[in-house]
């Protein structure tokens, strides 16, 4: 369907025509009638098929202006990069439309949030760590919200945020409209959406877990940390169409540990590592780099997967498989957007080779395996997050009892093993006196 036969509006229309926008994807055209009649949605789509503009597109439609300071749209996002993004969005959509909108997540200034939010707002977009923090402020309030969105809803429970997410829904009216968004749904999802809403449409452009058709996927066996790193620049020094590489490292110090490793290679303008350990400056220059074309390295972490979304990545290396088959559609997600062909390239010790099976019964997809490159040096050195960790058990030297040879010590004398026995005061004065000695009470009347 095209966007202009949708009950879009002018101002949407013309927003959309300077983005050279024309033809909505499937999940847009799927969610945009349900959502315009005011019916609690659950979208699931594959990453990349837009569905950003599938929530802000009808959202935008139905909003209406008032005078009230009070926001009427929530969006609820995981992480700063996606509020960013998502702000973004918004402002593009609304070029022609009077519509304040302000971001808020963590790890920057409260007072700055609160003061954008007490100025009057009509969309609120922002992570569930803030958002509480300014609703239990009361500096936000929810007396005219109509509408809440919670985008990529399930990494929002596999990051811990399930009991944010409640104490938000105890601040909102209960009479709005509830539009939840993610890539896939798994039961833990569905099971919190009952608390949200008496009944979802469940909309699906592409079963969950469906894998992209336009992603070529592959894999290498590489059995430690050196060897993938080997790899990982050969791969990279050899194939020219390498040219925007978005790394998935697992773990923070295993991302640091890689970044360590290729800028000592490459330079620092070559590339970049980010993870939730970052500064938001640090994060934010970082991804502006990797999107210019600046930095053709990033490595990352799955925090940061849902957060990204980069025009023209080449690859995505799954350095590290994750062990939530999951995950791996969204990391897979950020390489062959918007029509683009992509690359996805594990690698894959004996450790990984479990999970690599769950990643392909979920996708009902096999890798596709590829031998090893000429030229690879294999490593048989370990690094220190890879060597096994000698158990010792807590406090065991209390549980031994300890019995010399030759005992040290010799019996008490006489003197010296006397037994304290406390006698009262009243036994020694009878001791003493031959009877015991009492003060005698004091009699009335005498002076």
């Amino acid at each position: 369907m095209r966007f202009e036969d949708m009950n879009l509006g002018k101002s949407l229309q013309n927003a959309l025509r300077d983005l050279q926008m024309t033809d909505a994807t499937t999940i847009q055209e799927k969610t945009f009638p349900k959502i315009m009649s005011g019916l609690d949605v659950i979208g699931i789509a594959q990453t990349g098929t837009g569905k950003t503009f599938a929530y802000l597109l009808p959202s935008l439609r139905l909003w209406r202006f008032t005078k009230s300071p009070y926001p009427q749209i929530l969006i609820i996002v995981p992480t700063r990069e996606l509020v960013a993004q998502v702000v973004d969005a918004i402002n593009t959509l609304t070029t022609y439309m009077n519509v304040v909108t302000v971001g808020v997540y963590g790890g920057t200034n409260m007072k700055t949030h609160k003061h954008a939010v007490s100025q009057g707002v009509d969309i609120v977009v922002g992570t569930p760590g803030r958002l509480n923090d300014l609703l239990l402020d009361g500096v936000l309030k929810m007396k005219m919200l109509n509408r809440l969105i919670i985008d990529e809803v399930d990494e929002m429970l596999n990051l811990g945020f399930r009991t944010q997410l409640r104490m938000i829904k105890e601040f909102l009216p209960k009479k709005r409209q509830n539009l939840m968004f993610s890539a896939t749904l798994i039961e833990e999802v569905e099971e919190i959406l009952d608390e949200f809403s008496d009944g979802f449409v469940k909309i699906e452009a592409a079963p969950s877990g469906a894998p992209l058709e336009n992603i070529d996927q592959y894999y290498y066996e590489a059995e430690n940390f050196n060897t993938k790193a080997n790899l990982l620049k050969l791969l990279f020094d050899q194939d020219e169409t390498m040219s925007k590489v978005l790394v998935f490292a697992g773990s923070k110090k295993y991302a640091d540990i890689l970044y360590q490793r290729m800028e000592d290679h490459y330079g620092e303008e070559a590339v970049r590592a980010i993870h939730s350990s970052k500064s938001q400056n640090h994060r934010f220059a970082s991804v502006e780099a990797f999107q210019t074309g600046d930095v053709r390295m990033l490595i990352a972490t799955d925090i940061i997967a849902r957060g990204l979304d980069i025009s023209l990545v080449t690859h995505v290396v799954n350095f590290k498989m994750t062990d939530v088959p999951e995950k791996y559609i969204h990391r897979i997600g950020r390489t062959g957007r918007a029509e683009q062909r992509g690359v996805a390239i594990s690698f894959v010790s004996e450790d990984d080779q479990a999970n690599k099976q769950a990643v392909e019964e979920l996708m009902n997809l096999e890798l596709t395996k590829k031998a090893a490159p000429e030229g690879l040096v294999i490593s048989e050195e370990l690094i220190d997050l890879e060597k096994p960790i000698d158990f010792v058990p807590f406090n065991n030297h209390k549980n031994k009892t300890f019995v010399p040879e030759n005992p040290a010590f010799h019996e008490k004398s006489a003197k010296n093993s006397k037994t304290n026995v406390v006698i009262r005061k009243s036994e020694r004065m009878k001791a003493k006196y031959k009877k015991p000695i009492k003060r005698r009470p004091k009699q009335k009347g005498r002076k």
